[in-house]
């Protein structure tokens, strides 16, 4: 199997097959996926550095949701998977009331964690996009 070390990063097999076997193809996808993830990385970092807000949850919900759909379309597990744990994280912090402080900082450091793994896959999806040759 191509890339196999990084198994955990893409399935590349089922990826292809999404494509119809088209190897180029999926390898444009999955440059545009590079493109959308970190439009969406740098959108979530504005958030956090500017300060939890009334909407800050909201921003993230969204943009961890793009991330999950586009990586879950291309087998990118790994992605799929941290994004959709910043999604819930986020979602649940949005349900909190303003004014339970104890709470809202305990999902908010909750929510960053969740940032931090996602981040991580980011990283490993763009070396395996450098090994890749994309």
């Amino acid at each position: 199997m191509p890339y196999s070390e990084f198994s955990h990063v893409i399935d590349w097999v089922e990826a292809m097959e999404q494509c119809g076997d088209d190897e180029d193809f999926l390898r444009e996808l999955l440059s545009d996926l590079r493109g959308e993830i970190d439009a969406q990385i740098v959108r979530m970092d504005e958030v956090l550095q500017a300060g939890i807000n009334d909407q800050s949850f909201l921003l993230i919900m969204r943009a961890s949701h793009v991330i999950k759909g586009a990586s879950a379309n291309l087998m990118c597990q790994e992605l799929r998977e941290a994004a959709t744990n910043l999604e819930q994280a986020a979602a649940a912090a949005n349900e909190i009331a303003a004014d339970d402080v104890a709470a809202l900082e305990s999902a908010s450091q909750n929510v960053k964690d969740k940032y931090i793994d996602l981040k991580k896959g980011v990283e490993n999806y763009h070396k395996f996009l450098d090994v890749a040759d994309i």
